[in-house]
This record gives C-alpha cells, sequence and structure tokens, in this order.
C-alpha cells in the first residue's frame, strides 16, 4: 500500500492551513494561528465522545488530526453545542494568557479547515455528528469555489 498523500505532504498541507488561517484571522504569527486552531478544535471536540471525535478526525490532514487528539482526556462527557457567542468565549479562555484570538476564530478555523478537507468526506462525517456540529463548521461564502479543497 502506498503512503498515504496527507502523511507525504504533512508539511505542505499544514503550511497552506496556517497561512490560510493567519490571513482570515489577521494574525501575524504561526504561533498566534495555532493557538486559535488548537483552541477552536479543543472546543469543538468538547463536544464528541470520543468515537465521534475519532470519526471527525479522521477526515482531518495529518497535523490538523493530531493536533485534535493531543491532550483529549477522553474520559470526560460531552457537552451540549451552545450560542455561537458562548462557543467563542469559550475558545478564547483556551491558554488565556497566552490567546490572542480573534472573535472571528471559529469561522475562520471552519473556513481554512473547508479548503483543505475532501468536501463529501467532511459533510458526510458532519451529518454523524451531534446536533450544532454542522452549524460549528458552517461558513458563509458569495462563492462555493472559495471553499474548494486547495490542495489535492
Amino acid at each position: 500500500m502506498p503512503m498515504p498523500w496527507t502523511y507525504r505532504h504533512a508539511s505542505k498541507e499544514w503550511r497552506a492551513f496556517l497561512d490560510d488561517v493567519k490571513e482570515r484571522m489577521s494574525l501575524e504569527s504561526d504561533n498566534m494561528a495555532y493557538t486559535a486552531v488548537d483552541a477552536v478544535l479543543q472546543v469543538f471536540r468538547r463536544r464528541l465522545t470520543a468515537q465521534q471525535g475519532l470519526e471527525f478526525a479522521a477526515v482531518l490532514p495529518s497535523v490538523l488530526r493530531a493536533i485534535f487528539v493531543n491532550g483529549w482526556d477522553v474520559s470526560e462527557g460531552p457537552v451540549p453545542f451552545s450560542e455561537r457567542s458562548e462557543l467563542i468565549a469559550e475558545v478564547k479562555r483556551v491558554r488565556v494568557n497566552h490567546n490572542l484570538t480573534p472573535d472571528n476564530a471559529i469561522e475562520a478555523t471552519a473556513w481554512a479547515v473547508r479548503r483543505c478537507t475532501n468536501k463529501r468526506d467532511f459533510e458526510r462525517v458532519l451529518h454523524m455528528m451531534p446536533e450544532g456540529a454542522a452549524a460549528f463548521w458552517h461558513v458563509d461564502v458569495d462563492d462555493p469555489k472559495e471553499l474548494q479543497q486547495r490542495i489535492i
């Protein structure tokens, strides 16, 4: 079996994703972007069971997949989704002393995730997630081509 593309090109995928996030959030550094993305992923995964989290992670590029599962305490049960403003506030509380995450962190992360994942696989897995998951990753765009997978 050949090596999966996402493993062979992990750095290229991650760089493209990180650049998208930095631009979309108007952040200056990779560290700032990483902190924001990590916080968004933590807030989302708190709402999933371990099985749901693994199914979601399976459609992410390899570096995002690793960030998504890193440090996850799966012994804690999932919490329900809440209003977007509450989710954003929760994102900002992750590593609060090192977090300069903007208000559009969830939307910007969702936009960048959609550009680096297979749309069909991503939508399929979202439909298997709890109520609120699809809304968490929803992005409004004028042109759907904006969300087409960039690196194939």
